[in-house]
């Protein structure tokens, strides 16, 4: 049986409201971005990054997933940081893990902004996972969900990356543990822990200059890289 004239009045309209509201998102992405001194994202990436939210705030409702639980909050803090996380990985990445992902944080926006990278989203907290998987379903990604501790994994990756995880040096050992020949290790971190978090990685990684993160005075990403090949002279 066919809905009424009314009932697909009311579709449409719900419709275009969830696309205004899609834009919106988008165009304060794009703000945050701007004040950030950072390019914007093109129209399609807004949308899936505003499907992002829109998930994320729902699940937070019910499910702990991040301790910053407002929109503007979420965008400022969590999407910029990790789209600048994004962009500052090297070129050649084809796998990366993000371990102890949470609510999916860096792994999510870098699945987004660089396709060309299989990314794994590791998080042993199983309300945790469920949220990951569901995300990754909704965002049409092809991630993996791990939803064991990192240890279990078996693989070497080309990247491995750590954002605000619990004990953090000892998440850094085996992370490092987990970085291929010639491979990275990406930690979003603070100037004053990082040469702590640096030591715990082993002598084997070779650092780069710490990139600042926006909107933090000691916020940043320092990328090590495993047994770098030597260079020609």
């Amino acid at each position: 049986m066919s809905g009424s004239p009314g009932d697909s009045g009311t579709e449409n309209s719900n419709a275009h409201d969830s696309l205004d509201e899609s834009r919106r998102i988008a165009e304060r992405l794009n703000g945050a971005l701007k004040a950030a001194g950072m390019a914007p994202l093109d129209p399609a990436l807004g949308t899936r990054f505003a499907a992002y939210l829109s998930l994320l705030l729902r699940w937070n409702q019910r499910v702990n997933l991040t301790a910053i639980r407002d929109e503007e909050g979420i965008i400022s803090r969590h999407f910029v940081e990790s789209i600048a996380c994004a962009r500052a990985l090297p070129s050649g990445i084809d796998t990366l893990l993000d371990l102890g992902s949470g609510a999916g944080f860096p792994g999510i926006p870098i699945a987004l902004c660089r396709p060309e990278i299989s990314v794994t989203l590791a998080e042993s907290k199983g309300k945790k996972a469920a949220f990951l998987q569901e995300a990754v379903r909704v965002l049409g990604l092809s991630s993996r969900v791990l939803a064991a501790r990192a240890e279990s994994d078996s693989r070497l990756y080309d990247c491995v990356v750590l954002r605000a995880v619990d004990r953090m040096r000892e998440a850094v050992e085996t992370a490092a543990g987990l970085v291929r020949d010639g491979g990275w290790l990406t930690l979003m971190t603070t100037e004053p822990e990082a040469v702590g978090q640096q030591l715990a990685a082993g002598s084997s990684f070779a650092w780069t200059c710490p990139i600042p993160l926006p909107g933090s005075a000691e916020r940043v990403i320092i990328l090590g890289q495993n047994n770098p090949p030597a260079r020609e002279t």
